[in-house]
C-alpha cells in the first residue's frame, strides 16, 4: 500500500479489509462460487428497495448496514465459538489463536468504520450554512461511502478473514447471517410494502440462494481438497502445493500410506560395508576351489606292472 492509494478509497479498502493474511481461493470455481454468493446476497436486498422505492434510499441503506454491523459484532464471535465447541475434540482453541486475534480485529475495525460512516452522514446533513464545513464533511462522507462500501464487499467474500481460521467459515457465517437478517421480517410480517407472495421471494431469496451456494462451495472443498466443516483445522490433511494457514501448526510429514508405518529395514544394515559375511573366519569366499583336490590318486600306480 502506498500513499497515493489512500486518495483512492477502493485500492485502500483492498489493502485494510483484505489484508495479506487471509488465504486466496484453492480454485477458480470456489472463488466464481463466492463471487456469485456477494452478488446473490447483494441483489436480493438491495432488490426490495429498487422495486419499493424506485431508487436507493440512502439513509435507510446506511441504517440497515449499522444495524447487520451490530448483528456481525455478535453473531460472528458466538458461531466461531459454538464451532470451536464442535472442533474440541480433534484440537484446541489455542491452535488458533493467531487466525482468531486477526479475524476478531477485522471485525471490530469494519463495524468501527459503519459506525463513523453514519455519524459522519448525520454530522452533514444536521451542518449549518457553513459552506466549508459542509464542503469538507460532504467529501469526506463520500470517500467514507465508496471506502466502506468496496470494504463490504471484501469482508462479505472473506467474512473477517475467518477462511484463515477454516475454509469453511466464510460460507457458514454467510449463511447464519442471511437468515438472521431475513427472520425478523417473517416474523413481524414487515414484507417492505409488497404482497405476501412477493414479499415472501425478496425475503426469502436472499438466504435460500446463499444457503444453496455455500452448501456448493463447502461440499466442494469436501471432495476435492478433504476439507470438512466438522473437523478442526489442525486435524485436516496439508493442501499439496500450498503452505499451511498462518497460525496453524504443521502436519507431521508422512510418507507412502498414511496407515502404514514408513517402509525400510527398522535395523539399519545389520552387515559390515564391505559386503562379506560376517560369519566366515577370514576374509574371502569359504567355499573356494582347494588349489589341489584333496581325494585325487597319488601320481604313481600302488599296484606296479
Amino acid at each position: 500500500m502506498t500513499p497515493k492509494s489512500v486518495l483512492m478509497p477502493h485500492h485502500f479498502a483492498q489493502a485494510v479489509f483484505h489484508p495479506a493474511w487471509i488465504p486466496d481461493s484453492l480454485d477458480p470455481t470456489i472463488e466464481r462460487l463466492k463471487r456469485f454468493r456477494i452478488i446473490a446476497g447483494a441483489v436480493a436486498s438491495l432488490g426490495v428497495y429498487t422495486f419499493v422505492e424506485g431508487g436507493f434510499a440512502v439513509t435507510e441503506l446506511l441504517e440497515n448496514a449499522l444495524t447487520a454491523s451490530v448483528v456481525l459484532l455478535f453473531l460472528t464471535p458466538m458461531t466461531v465459538g459454538v464451532m470451536l465447541f464442535v472442533w474440541r475434540r480433534t484440537g484446541t482453541a489455542r491452535q488458533l489463536r493467531v487466525p482468531l486475534f486477526n479475524a476478531l480485529k477485522l471485525l471490530l475495525l469494519f463495524v468501527g468504520c459503519v459506525v463513523a460512516l453514519v455519524v459522519l452522514v448525520q454530522t452533514t446533513n444536521s451542518a449549518g450554512g457553513n459552506f466549508a464545513v459542509i464542503m469538507g464533511a460532504g467529501l469526506t462522507m463520500m470517500w467514507m461511502l465508496i471506502f466502506v462500501a468496496y470494504g463490504a464487499v471484501r469482508v462479505s467474500g472473506n467474512f473477517f478473514g475467518t477462511a484463515a481460521v477454516h475454509r469453511c467459515l466464510p460460507a457458514l457465517l454467510a449463511t447464519v447471517t442471511s437468515w438472521l437478517m431475513a427472520i425478523p421480517d417473517l416474523v413481524t410480517g414487515d414484507l417492505h410494502g409488497l404482497s405476501l407472495t412477493m414479499g415472501v421471494v425478496f425475503i426469502l431469496g436472499a438466504p435460500v440462494t446463499v444457503t444453496a451456494i455455500a452448501l456448493v462451495e463447502m461440499g466442494r472443498l469436501k471432495r476435492r481438497y478433504g476439507i470438512r466443516l466438522g473437523a478442526h483445522p489442525a486435524s485436516l490433511p496439508p493442501i499439496p502445493g500450498l503452505p499451511p494457514l498462518p497460525g496453524h501448526p504443521p502436519m507431521p510429514p508422512t510418507t507412502g500410506l498414511p496407515y502404514l508405518p514408513p517402509q525400510g529395514n527398522p535395523y539399519g544394515r545389520p552387515y559390515a560395508p564391505g559386503g562379506g559375511n560376517p560369519y566366515a573366519p577370514g576374509a574371502g569366499n569359504p567355499y573356494v576351489a582347494h588349489p589341489q583336490p584333496p581325494y585325487n590318486p597319488p601320481p604313481q600306480r600302488p599296484y606296479g606292472s
